[in-house]
């Protein structure tokens, strides 16, 4: 079949907020024709009774200032409650679902009879993820082009007042994020350059999906503050959490402990990352120029350049002045009393029961835990020494088991201490041979 677009006919998988927002923003011209896909579940069963109902539009609503323009209305061409309907339709699939399900969705998607498919899309990989992925695919490893995030663009949530799966509001727009492809010369690549740019995001490609995969800020954010005991106890507390995410303590878990272990952390992922050759990244100027910046006043450009040449007590110093400024949005215009508009008041999920009576743990720590969990394994094959994220695994373990054992293992469903991250890494192992390894041992002072 021809494309006459961009992507072609586009499936988003997965009927998320994230996968209701990329589902809106591709309908302006860049699919020919889109459909949504969910496993079968009440999430799914209720999705399609709602846009039965709504003749299958779906919304999204930017509270972003600088995007509110991008607030849009879009008709779904299709919805799959399930994967076993899906017709041999579809040049291009999005992977709006967990990077740890990916290989177990590609499976059951059974690409090998859907001759259309040409690309993949994995929109908030881990590192590997792009990897785990081609190897899954197996006899069509050749004729499907798998393209790697470096993290989903926005950030999103139904909003909860609306009592809707149709709506998707959008907290958050990345100013930047990174791509690569399994190919070289990937001209879709260029399609989605152009894509991003009509949100107002740069995309800037790398050479290797790993070079992308490694530029997700909670990879290196998430383990510290997350799954130490500060937030641990909030987010498997019954009684509903009044702290927050990003503050400082006692508000929230921002200490110099946990600045120093994120510190420690950056440098133990850094060291895998060379392994496989890929550039490692200055996390500060990541963080500001990348991700959310603060005023000059807060962090002078020398500071932010000069931050992997510092040693490494300076390098904390200025991590920990970076959350102390996004406490506030350092960007917003003040109110009539001069205040401005708080940025760090995020509050957290916490373990909560599914209609069916089991207890579902919130996706942070839960994602942050398996991903962490493979970069661990493929750091231990390659002999390197991941003390900090070893005890953030140990962490989460300790928590979850306590947990387990306090409400009995029948509440939980079997997915949840399914684990593969061995298995897994051995095969990220096996193809980074593939790859042009580099010598950057040098990038870090200490």
């Amino acid at each position: 079949m021809q494309e006459t677009s961009a992507l072609g006919n586009v499936l988003i998988v997965g009927g998320g907020p994230a996968g209701i927002h990329v589902a809106v923003d591709l309908s302006k011209g860049w699919s020919h024709r889109i459909g949504v896909a969910n496993r079968k579940g009440i999430h799914a069963e209720r999705l399609l009774t709602e846009l039965e109902e709504h003749e299958f539009h779906v919304s999204t609503e930017v509270l972003v200032e600088r995007a509110r323009h991008l607030s849009a209305t879009a008709r779904l061409d299709r919805f799959y409650a399930g994967f076993d309907t899906i017709e041999d339709d579809w040049q291009t699939i999005v992977l709006c679902v967990p990077c740890h399900s990916y290989v177990d969705v590609i499976r059951e998607l059974k690409l090998d009879y859907r001759l259309e498919v040409k690309r993949i899309i994995l929109i908030s990989p881990g590192i590997g993820s792009n990897m785990l992925v081609q190897e899954s695919l197996d006899a069509v490893r050749d004729r499907i082009e798998v393209i790697s995030f470096s993290t989903y663009y926005a950030a999103t949530k139904f909003d909860p007042a609306a009592a809707t799966l149709l709506k998707s509001i959008v907290k958050g727009l990345k100013r930047k994020i990174h791509m690569g492809s399994s190919r070289a010369n990937s001209r879709t690549l260029f399609h989605l350059q152009d894509f991003f740019a009509s949100l107002g995001i740069e995309a800037e490609q790398t050479p290797h999906p790993i070079g992308a995969e490694s530029r997700s800020i909670t990879t290196y954010v998430h383990p510290p503050f997350f799954m130490d005991s500060f937030s641990l106890n909030e987010i498997f507390s019954h009684t509903r959490s009044t702290k927050y995410m990003y503050k400082l303590y006692p508000e929230g878990p921002v200490t110099p402990g946990t600045i120093h272990s994120m510190v420690r952390l950056w440098k133990e992922i850094s060291c895998v990352l060379v392994k496989f050759g890929a550039e490692p990244m200055n996390l500060l100027k990541f963080m500001n120029d990348d991700n959310y910046p603060v005023q000059e006043q807060s962090l002078s450009r020398s500071d932010i350049e000069g931050f992997v040449q510092f040693d490494e007590l300076h390098q904390e110093y200025l991590l920990y002045i970076r959350y102390a400024s996004l406490l506030i949005d350092p960007f917003s215009s003040p109110g009539k009393q001069g205040q401005y508009r708080s940025f760090a008041a995020v509050p957290y999920q916490q373990v909560s029961l599914d209609h069916e009576g089991k207890w579902v743990i919130p996706r942070i720590p839960y994602e942050d835990y398996r991903k962490l969990k493979l970069l661990y394994h493929i750091g231990q094959t390659l002999q390197i020494p991941m003390p900090q994220a070893r005890t953030f695994m140990q962490n989460f373990e300790h928590q979850l088991g306590a947990f387990m054992k306090q409400q009995g293992a029948d509440a939980f469903r079997s997915e949840l201490v399914q684990d593969n991250t061995l298995e897994e890494a051995k095969i990220i192992i096996r193809k980074m041979h593939t790859l042009d390894l580099k010598g950057r041992e040098d990038v870090f002072k200490s």
